[in-house]
C-alpha cells in the first residue's frame, strides 16, 4: 500500500446502476455514469490524504470497513428503490377512494340512503334547501389541525369556502413533491388551481433545496394577503381625500409566495440566515401537514376525530414522562429514607454526651427565626 494513492475502478460503474436507471436514454445512462464516475473519484481524492495519516494495520482495517460500508450501502440504495415502488403502488390504490371522496364533499354523486324529502320540506316552508355534498368540508378539517388553524385567518374563511379538493404528487426532476389545490369560481382570484412546489436536495434524508408557489391572480380589492388603510387628512390640508396605504397582512394564501434564498447567500447577515431558516422550515411543516396528514386523512379531520387520536398519543407520551418522574421521586424518597436511618443512630450514639451548640443571635438577641407568613 505504501504512499502511493488509491485509484478507483470505476470500469464497471455502468452494469452496477440500479434497475431504475434502465429507463434512461442511452445518452443520459451515459451522462449518469460520468457524473457518478466524477463524483466517485473526487470522493476518493478527498478521503486519501486521511487514510495516509494511518498506520498500515489500522489502514487495512479502515479498508475493510469501508467494504462493509459498500455492502450496507448498496441494500440502502435498494430499501429507497423499493420504498419509492411500494409508495407508488399504495398511492394508485388511494386514487379511487379519493376520487369518490372528492365526487361526495362536491355533489357530484349521491350516497345510497340519502331522501330528497328534507330538501323538499324545507322548500314548502319557504326555508333554504340542503346544501349539496359537504360544505366547508376541506376548511373545517385544515381548521381542526393545530398547525393549519395559526395559518388560517378569520378573513381568509371566505375564500377557503371553495376550495373542492387538494391533491399531492411526487416530482422527479427535480426530486420533491408538489400539492395541488383546485378551487370552484369565486371572486376572489382568478385562477382554478393553485399550486406548492417543494425541491429537495435529498428526499430520503429530507434537505429543502427551495419552494415554489402559484401567483394568484387576485380580482381588484380582493387580495387576502394585504390591507388597505385609510387615514385622513390633516385639518387644513388642501387635499381632502383620505391617505390610503396598502400594507401586507397574515394570511394563509401567503403560503404560495414562500420565502426565497437570494442568489449570493454572501450578501447576508447571520441573523438574517438564522432568520430565513426558521421561515422555510414552518413553511416545509406546513407543507408536510397537508400531505401527510390532511390529504390522507381528511374526513378525521373534519369530525375531529383525528384530534382525539392525536391527544391520545400525546397522553401516552405524557403517561411514560410521569413514570419516569415517579421513578425518579421513588429514588429520592429511598435515599431520604437511608439519610434518616443514619441520623437516627448518631444520635443514639450522642445521647450519652451534652454538646453545646452554637447559636445564630438576631438583632433582638433571639435566636433567628424563619419569617412568618402574613396575610393580607
Amino acid at each position: 500500500m505504501g504512499g502511493e494513492k488509491e485509484t478507483l475502478d470505476t470500469s464497471d460503474l455502468n452494469a452496477a446502476l440500479p434497475a431504475a436507471a434502465a429507463a434512461l436514454s442511452a445518452e443520459d445512462r451515459a451522462g449518469l455514469v460520468n457524473a457518478l464516475k466524477d463524483k466517485l473519484q473526487s470522493l476518493a481524492g478527498q478521503h486519501a490524504d486521511v487514510l495516509e495519516t494511518l498506520s498500515p494495520n489500522v489502514r487495512k482495517r479502515v479498508e475493510f470497513l469501508r467494504e462493509i460500508q459498500g455492502q450496507h450501502d448498496e441494500i440502502e440504495a435498494k430499501f429507497f428503490e423499493e420504498r419509492a415502488a411500494l409508495e407508488a403502488k399504495y398511492q394508485k390504490l388511494y386514487e379511487p377512494l379519493y376520487t369518490k371522496r372528492y365526487e361526495i364533499v362536491n355533489g357530484v354523486v349521491e350516497v345510497e340512503g340519502v331522501s330528497d324529502e328534507p330538501a323538499n320540506e324545507n322548500a314548502a316552508e319557504g326555508k333554504e334547501p340542503d346544501a349539496k355534498g359537504v360544505p366547508d368540508f376541506w376548511l373545517t378539517a385544515m381548521k381542526t389541525n393545530e398547525v393549519l388553524a395559526d395559518e388560517i385567518q378569520e378573513r381568509d374563511e371566505a375564500a377557503l369556502k371553495y376550495l373542492k379538493d387538494i391533491k399531492w404528487s411526487r416530482i422527479e426532476d427535480p426530486k420533491g413533491f408538489k400539492l395541488e389545490f383546485f378551487f370552484d369560481t369565486n371572486p376572489f382570484f382568478k385562477n382554478s388551481v393553485l399550486t406548492k412546489t417543494y425541491h429537495m436536495v435529498d428526499e430520503d434524508d429530507p434537505i429543502l433545496e427551495k419552494a415554489i408557489g402559484t401567483e394568484i391572480e387576485w380580482h381588484p380589492g380582493k387580495n387576502l394577503t394585504q390591507k388597505i388603510l385609510k387615514k385622513k387628512p390633516k385639518k387644513g390640508s388642501k387635499n381632502a381625500k383620505p391617505i390610503t396605504k396598502t400594507e401586507d397582512c397574515e394570511s394563509f394564501f401567503n403560503f404560495f409566495n414562500p420565502p426565497q434564498v437570494p442568489d449570493d447567500d454572501e450578501d447576508i447577515d447571520e441573523e438574517t440566515a438564522d432568520e430565513l431558516q426558521g421561515q422555510m422550515e414552518h413553511d416545509y411543516d406546513i407543507g408536510t401537514t397537508i400531505r401527510d396528514k390532511i390529504i390522507p386523512h381528511a374526513v378525521s379531520w373534519f369530525t375531529g376525530e383525528a384530534v382525539q387520536a392525536e391527544d391520545f398519543e400525546e397522553m401516552g407520551d405524557d403517561d411514560e414522562d410521569d413514570e419516569d418522574e415517579d421513578e425518579d421521586e421513588d429514588e429520592d424518597e429511598d435515599e431520604d429514607d437511608e439519610d434518616d436511618e443514619e441520623e437516627s443512630k448518631l444520635a443514639k450514639k450522642s445521647s450519652g454526651r451534652k454538646q453545646k451548640l452554637p447559636q445564630k443571635v438576631g438583632s433582638q438577641g433571639n435566636a433567628e427565626q424563619p419569617a412568618e407568613c402574613k396575610q393580607q
